[in-house]
C-alpha cells in the first residue's frame, strides 16, 4: 500500500510534537507509536523526523530570524513542530518545493493548533519564503 506524502508529513508532525515533550530516544518514540497504530511509522516518517531532529538549531535560527512576535521558546510547541517540518522541507528536501512545504504547513496548523496561531506560522513562513526567494534571485 502506498502512503501519502501528506500522511508521510502528518506522522512526522505528530511525532516530532511529541519528542518536544520527552527524553526518550527516536527508536524509543518510534516503537511506541507503531504499538498504538495512531500514526504510521515507515522510512520515510524516520528519515523526516530525523532530519528535522538533527536540523533542529539551524532551523530554530531561521524561526528566529522570521518570528518578529514571539522567541523560539515561547512559540508553543505544536507551532514549534509545524515550523520546522515546513523549515526542514523546504531548505533540507530537494524534491518538496518551498510553496507546498508552506501550504502543507498551513494545512497542518489549521488542524492542529489555535486559529490564531494559523496566522502566525503563515506569517513566519510566508516572510521566510520571500527572503529565501530574494536571495536566489540575486
Amino acid at each position: 500500500m502506498t502512503v501519502k506524502r501528506r500522511d508521510v508529513r502528518e506522522s512526522a508532525l505528530i511525532l516530532t510534537f511529541e519528542r518536544l515533550f520527552r527524553d526518550d530516544s527516536l527508536a524509543e518514540i518510534f516503537e511506541a507509536a507503531k504499538e498504538t497504530d495512531a500514526v504510521i511509522v515507515n522510512d520515510d516518517v524516520k528519515t523526516l523526523v530525523t532530519g528535522i531532529l538533527d536540523k533542529a538549531d539551524e532551523i530554530d535560527s531561521i524561526i528566529s530570524k522570521y518570528s518578529n512576535k514571539r522567541a523560539v521558546e515561547r512559540i508553543p510547541k505544536i507551532n514549534l513542530a509545524v515550523l520546522r517540518l515546513a523549515i526542514y522541507e523546504a531548505n533540507y528536501d530537494e524534491r518538496v518545493p518551498v510553496n507546498v512545504a508552506i501550504s502543507e504547513a498551513v494545512s497542518l496548523a489549521g488542524k492542529y493548533a489555535l486559529e490564531s496561531d494559523v496566522s502566525f506560522v503563515n506569517g513566519v513562513l510566508g516572510s521566510y519564503s520571500r527572503s529565501e526567494e530574494a536571495l536566489k534571485a540575486q
